[in-house]
């Protein structure tokens, strides 16, 4: 019976052990052929902020339209 819980384990083990060794195989020692300019890290930064933050700022904008939405329907 112990043999059927411990089963699982070990092909899990093996599985996180293949998953490992083909990440390692991406992993390059030499440097970038391209160097990335101020202005690309710059707009990247920029476009992720925004993407992050504009439907936050939606949400807390119509934080009060939500709230008269939900008063209205619960009477």
């Amino acid at each position: 019976m112990s043999l059927l819980f411990r089963r699982p384990t070990l092909t899990r083990l093996l599985l996180l052990k293949n998953i490992k060794q083909n990440q390692r195989s991406t992993i390059y020692s030499k440097p970038p052929k391209e160097k990335i300019g101020p202005v690309q890290s710059t707009f990247a930064l920029c476009v992720f902020a925004v993407t992050l933050l504009a439907p936050a700022g939606w949400i807390m904008h119509h934080i009060p339209e939500y709230r008269r939405q939900g008063q209205n329907t619960s009477t």
